[in-house]
């Protein structure tokens, strides 16, 4: 099993969220650190801090040397393809190669309604999101890109520098539609990200995956399959350990783990010891 720590950017400052980081940098059983992607905090006030996601990844990606860092997942509603491939091989040459670029179709009616933003229906939601991961495919893997799509278009579009890792920094595809999102998954991505409440959840999804790598004629196991276990502040930690324990049973690839909010740098040792026998 491999093991990946997230921290939550909301109702925090930039001192404790890079304090994290950096103490996790120091630990190689934690091979990647998540954030989210997300304008507004999605628990308490609404209206308190939430860092933004990629602009907070490229300084934490300076701030540390080893570790993987990616966010889980961005919103492909909030920026355009071309623009997010742009800044996903800026951060990986920033980060020498470190970055996992996690993508999603988006959700967060608040958000969008908030700053204007369309959302739209989920069928074209869903075609944007399939369109926008070509586009952004082909301007990180070639000279000059071409794209015709229905939402998406590029001609003789430039993405430069590109990234350090080739063909392009690994895309990590969130969700658990059985339709769009697993079948994106096997097309594209070489992690799948999913939150579910158990192995049992998590089992019958992975099927659907395999189904669809199948009909595409792709190779399941090329797909790194992720989940996220959340820690409480009242929680033990052998609840969280045994958690990650059952989905490693399950077949799990990398195990998530999200920290309790605001957690200091400490809560990092006691985990690591605590995970390494599983790993």
């Amino acid at each position: 099993m491999r093991f990946a720590i997230k921290t939550r950017p909301e109702h925090t400052t930039w001192q404790q969220l890079r304090d994290v980081w950096v103490a996790a940098d120091d630990y190689e059983i934690f091979e990647s650190a998540w954030h989210w992607d997300h304008f507004y905090p999605l628990t308490g006030d609404l209206a308190g801090p939430n860092l933004e996601a990629w602009t907070t990844l490229a300084a934490l990606a300076q701030a540390t040397s080893r570790i993987r860092v990616g966010c889980q997942v961005t919103g492909m509603i909030y920026r355009h393809p071309a623009v997010l491939a742009n800044m996903a091989a800026t951060t990986d040459i920033i980060s020498s190669g470190r970055l996992e670029l996690g993508v999603g179709a988006g959700w967060n009616e608040i958000e969008t309604a908030a700053y204007g933003i369309e959302l739209p229906p989920l069928k074209q939601r869903f075609d944007r999101f399939d369109e926008g991961v070509e586009a952004m495919i082909a301007l990180l893997t070639q000279k000059v890109a071409n794209f015709d799509g229905r939402y998406v278009q590029l001609t003789d579009a430039y993405c430069e520098p590109k990234p350090v890792q080739t063909p392009h920094p690994p895309i990590t595809i969130g969700g658990k539609g059985p339709k769009r999102t697993l079948r994106a998954v096997a097309r594209w991505a070489q992690q799948w990200n999913v939150i579910v409440p158990g192995p049992e959840d998590w089992k019958p999804l992975k099927q659907i995956l395999v189904e669809h790598c199948d009909e595409l004629g792709r190779d399941v196991g090329e797909i790194t399959c992720s989940v996220n276990v959340r820690m409480e502040p009242d929680q033990p930690l052998d609840d969280a350990v045994a958690a990650a324990a059952a989905y490693g049973e399950a077949g799990v690839d990398l195990v998530v783990m999200n920290l309790p909010h605001n957690a200091p740098p400490s809560i990092l040792d006691p985990l690591a010891k605590a995970l390494a026998p599983l790993a």
